[in-house]
């Protein structure tokens, strides 16, 4: 049931992602109210009209979308239920409220997305729908992790300090994540010709933003140097691997700035979003493990081992020297040679 559910754990993922994608593509064609009501696309049908246009398509795709979320979610809930009958243990029991907590976040993406078009695409009611799939993003991750780990007692793997960076870095990368919805909600991209912007100037909201991803790299880099310092090389391989990923966000993110917020570039820069959240979530994920084999772990069973080395190595000698004064001799420790304890003569 582990590996079944291990594949629906990551296609929550893949869905999760692929619909704040797609949801990015109603607002950057103008189709934000290709459907102008919610739950129906118009007062008199849930599917929209020859009248409506590539809008209504483009809209209504996009629900149908979460319709197949949602089904991704109800298999893995399911499949956790099944698994947790079976086992009956406290890490099954753990995957099956992660998998009830993705679920039940598809419904509710789905009601702010209609609250949505209900406020005629407040840019604030919009970044909360954004940030909401961030929300589930992070479940959909920890139930993925979790069939991938194992289900037994996790421990931390690194030192406290590095631990609480780590935490310090995840808090960085949501509010980067955050101040880019607020500043979105201030550009020209606002899913229809009327709807309204957030009021703030959009060159000083982009500013802030800037300062707070150089931040988060700068953090990236830190946690990357104190893990490999401290011998934690899980978490210095996933901190690198996150750097990578800021870096080319970044460059994405000054490009789409400076050509006039292309859509194309724009997309690309909320796919990215999502690898940024995925990759600092791997980070957080590495910092414990089920078991030791890794960073501090490693490091202490190694230390551990060779004292350990050294105390038999002392203990024999000590028995050697023993039996060397019972037979009569003792040892010059100048010549390592055994001598007569009377002399020779």
């Amino acid at each position: 049931m582990i590996p079944l559910l291990r594949r629906l754990a990551l296609a929550n993922i893949i869905a999760n992602v692929a619909i704040v994608v797609t949801g990015g593509a109603v607002r950057l064609t103008g189709s934000g109210l290709g459907c102008p009501t919610w739950p129906r696309c118009t007062d008199a049908s849930y599917v929209p009209n020859s009248e409506m246009g590539i809008h209504g398509v483009i809209e209504f795709s996009n629900r149908m979308l979460g319709w197949v979320v949602g089904a991704v979610a109800l298999a893995t809930l399911i499949a956790a239920y099944v698994h947790h009958r079976r086992e009956r243990t406290t890490g099954s029991r753990g995957l099956n409220r992660l998998a009830l907590g993705v679920f039940l976040g598809i419904p509710a993406q789905g009601v702010v997305g209609g609250i949505t078009v209900l406020t005629d695409l407040n840019p604030w009611v919009v970044g909360l729908h954004f940030l909401a799939s961030i929300g589930v993003l992070a479940a959909a991750y920890a139930l993925w992790r979790r069939t991938v780990d194992g289900p037994g007692p996790r421990r931390t793997v690194v030192p406290g300090p590095v631990r609480q960076l780590v935490w310090v870095l995840t808090a960085a990368s949501l509010a980067v994540i955050a101040l880019g919805v607020i500043v979105t909600g201030s550009g020209p991209h606002a899913g229809d010709v009327d709807a309204h912007r957030t009021g703030l100037d959009p060159e000083t909201i982009s500013q802030v933003h800037a300062d707070l991803v150089f931040l988060l790299i700068g953090l990236s880099l830190a946690v990357w140097f104190a893990a490999r310092a401290t011998g934690a090389r899980r978490t210095a391989r996933a901190a690198l691997v996150l750097v990578a990923v800021e870096l080319a966000q970044g460059v994405i993110g000054f490009v789409q700035y400076f050509t006039g917020l292309p859509e194309i570039l724009v997309g690309l820069h909320m796919f990215g979003a999502c690898l940024v959240w995925l990759t600092t979530l791997s980070v957080l994920w590495s910092t414990r493990a089920n078991s030791v084999g890794d960073g501090v772990g490693e490091a202490v069973g190694r230390t551990g081992g060779h004292a350990e080395e050294q105390r038999g190595l002392g203990e024999l000698q000590l028995d050697q020297d023993r039996r060397a004064v019972v037979g009569g001799d003792q040892v010059d420790p100048r010549v390592e040679q055994p001598v007569n304890a009377a002399g020779d003569r």
